[in-house]
């Protein structure tokens, strides 16, 4: 082997054991992964106006195989799209996690981020570690599914819809529940469905004036009016004592106890007015 050749072997023998022998990141958040100095990551979907965490473990392991908790001391961003913002995790925290937030006019598309693992001072002797992380703005973040879509019930009596949604973005910001269309004051919900999760929520309408009604159950984020979806949901709400007994059954008992008996055989002669009725 010529003497070039030789030192050219070498020279890449000595970049492949740096590689293998670096201290990985373990990244937790949103996705797991295990990242060295120079890595890339995909974390997945973010709505704009949204906000999401990256997490990672402080502990890590140096190339001689031990041990060191508390290797890295913080988690921030180096590089962020422009309008974008961040918050660093605090110092000495194990896991390490950091916020970054996404303006609410951010355009559709796949954004880079440069994240670094700062050991302050080399004082770990295992160096930074820096990596890109790519995420994909869109405001499909999230999928809604209720029932029922059909509803026959009594005037004034609440009945509850059924509120799937599940979250395929990156955060855990909250979605607002609201049924828009009925002549009645229905208040709006705010709940949490988390991020990679499906949540079903129970949500009640009603109405005080008797007819027909076709609303929308709306959902929307709570941090931008672009993430949004409805469903289409049809009550039909009469006056009559078939709907008047069925309506207990879904309603909440105010009276003393020696009376549940006459309310449950009341609530029984409603479900069967509701057979016969066809």
């Amino acid at each position: 082997m010529k003497g070039y050749q030789f030192f050219i072997v070498m020279g890449m023998l000595v970049a492949v054991m740096g590689i293998a022998g670096a201290s990985a990141l373990q990244i937790a958040g949103p996705i797991s992964a295990s990242l060295t100095n120079g890595g890339a990551v995909y974390l997945g979907k973010i709505g704009p106006g949204q906000s999401f965490y990256i997490s990672a473990s402080a502990d890590t392991y140096n190339a001689s195989g031990s041990y060191i908790n508390i290797a890295w001391d913080t988690l921030k961003a180096t590089q962020l799209p422009a309008g974008w913002s961040s918050q660093r995790s605090p110092l000495y925290a194990d896991p390490m996690k950091m916020k970054i937030n996404v303006p609410p006019d951010a355009p559709n598309g796949t954004y880079t981020i440069t994240v670094q693992a700062v050991d302050l001072q080399n004082y770990s002797r295992i160096s930074n570690v820096t990596f890109n992380a790519y995420i994909n703005v869109t405001p499909n973040v999230f999928s809604l599914g209720v029932t029922p879509t059909s509803i026959a019930t009594g005037i004034g009596q609440p009945t509850n819809l059924y509120i799937t949604i599940n979250n395929t973005g990156v955060s855990d910001n909250p979605f607002v529940l609201n049924a828009y269309g009925l002549p009645a004051w229905n208040i709006s919900d705010q709940v949490i469905a988390l991020h990679g999760s499906k949540s079903t929520f129970v949500y009640p309408v009603y109405v005080n004036e008797p007819g027909v009604y076709k609303f929308n159950l709306t959902v929307n984020s709570g941090s931008s009016p672009l993430i949004q979806k409805s469903y289409r949901v049809q009550m039909t709400a009469k006056a009559s004592l078939g709907n008047d007994y069925s309506a207990i059954g879904q309603g909440v008992l105010l009276s003393p106890i020696i009376y549940e008996p006459a309310y449950a055989f009341m609530f029984l002669l409603g479900k069967i007015y509701h057979i016969i009725a066809g």
